[in-house]
C-alpha cells in the first residue's frame, strides 16, 4: 500500500525504512528538507492515490494539532489520518471529531520501540473504528515485531494512546526500581562489582528484562555512570497516567513515586537519575546531560 508519513525524526525515519522493507511505498515529509521525500504537505497528499492513509509522527500538542488542521483541508472523504505520536488520549477524541466532519477517518496509535524499532519492530497499540483500522493494517503488520504479539487494536478512539500512556507509566516505575537497586549496591563496601551483579541477573532471575539488558549496556559504556548528570526529564505520559489514576480512583503508588523521583532529579545531582538518564538514552536515544 501507499502511506504518507509526516515527521522523519529518530523514530519516524526508521519507521519509514521498516515499512519500505516490507514492500510498501512511503512518501515522507519533514521540515528538514534533507530528510524529506517531498517539500510540502500539499505535495505529499498529491502523490498518494485515494483512499489515502497519512501517518503523523510529530511532537504532541501544538505541532500535532497544526498538522491535523492542515490535513483536514487537504484530504478527501474516505481518507484516514493516524496519529502515532505521544498525544494525550483526550486530544484524540477532538481530532477524530474534527476529521469526521470532513468524512476523514482517524486512528490513534501508541508506538513503543525507540531507536531499536527498525530492526526489532515496534509495539503498537491503536484505537479507532474497525473500518479505519483495516485501511492501516498492512502498515501495522509491517511495523510490528515478528511473531504473534506486539500489536493490538485496544478499543475506541483514544484507547491506543491511553494504553501507551499506561505502558510508559509502568516503564517509569520499572526504571526507578533498577535505579534504586543500583544506587544501593554502589553504596556498600562489600559489593565490589556492581556491574557484574546486574549482568548476572540477565539469566534465570524473575527481573530479567530488556530494561535490565539496557542497564548492563549503559554500565558497560560507563561503569559507574560518572560522566552523567543525575537529571532525567519526564515527557508527559507519566503525569497523564497519575492524573488518570486520580480521575478513576485507581491507586498507583509505585508509578506516582517514580514520577516524583524525576522531579527530585531537578533539585540535586541524583545518583538514581543517572541510571534513569542512561536507560532512556539506551532505549530511545533520548539526550543525556554531561557534567
Amino acid at each position: 500500500m501507499e502511506l504518507g508519513l509526516i515527521g522523519l525524526g529518530k523514530m519516524g525515519g526508521n519507521m519509514r525504512e521498516r515499512i519500505r522493507r516490507a514492500g510498501h511505498t512511503v512518501v515522507g515529509y519533514d521540515r528538514n528538507p534533507d530528510l524529506a521525500d517531498v517539500h510540502s504537505l500539499e505535495e505529499l497528499v498529491g502523490k498518494l492515490k485515494g483512499p489515502r492513509v497519512v501517518w503523523v509522527m510529530v511532537p504532541a500538542g501544538e505541532a500535532t494539532q497544526t498538522t491535523i488542521d492542515q490535513l483536514a483541508e487537504l484530504l478527501s472523504p474516505g481518507d484516514v489520518v493516524v496519529d502515532g505520536g505521544n498525544s494525550r488520549w483526550t486530544d484524540d477524541e477532538k481530532h477524530a471529531e474534527e476529521l469526521a466532519a470532513k468524512g476523514i477517518g482517524f486512528v490513534d496509535c501508541g508506538v513503543s520501540g525507540g531507536v531499536w524499532g527498525l530492526e526489532n519492530g515496534y509495539a503498537l497499540m491503536y484505537g479507532g473504528d474497525a473500518e479505519h483500522v483495516a485501511k492501516v493494517q498492512p502498515v501495522f503488520d509491517a511495523l510490528k515485531p515478528e511473531g504473534e504479539f506486539g500489536s493490538v487494536h485496544a478499543g475506541k478512539v483514544g484507547a491506543g494512546h491511553f494504553a501507551k500512556m499506561v505502558h510508559n507509566g509502568i516503564e517509569y516505575a520499572m526504571m526507578q526500581a533498577f535505579a534504586e537497586g543500583w544506587e544501593l549496591l554502589e553504596a556498600v563496601d562489600s559489593v565490589t562489582d556492581v556491574r557484574e551483579v546486574f549482568r548476572s541477573w540477565q539469566e534465570g532471575t524473575v527481573i530479567r528484562s530488556w530494561l535490565l539488558d539496557l542497564a548492563v549496556r549503559a554500565l558497560d559504556d560507563d561503569e559507574h555512570l560518572e560522566s552523567l548528570r543525575g537529571y532525567a526529564a519526564d515527557s508527559g505520559e507519566g503525569r497523564w497516567t497519575v492524573e488518570a489514576a486520580i480521575d478513576n480512583a485507581v491507586p498507583l503508588p509505585a508509578i506516582t513515586a517514580s514520577l516524583f523521583a524525576r522531579f527530585a532529579s531537578r533539585q540535586d545531582d541524583s545518583p538514581q537519575m543517572k541510571m534513569i538518564a542512561a536507560l532512556r538514552n539506551q532505549f530511545g536515544g533520548h539526550a543525556v546531560e554531561s557534567k
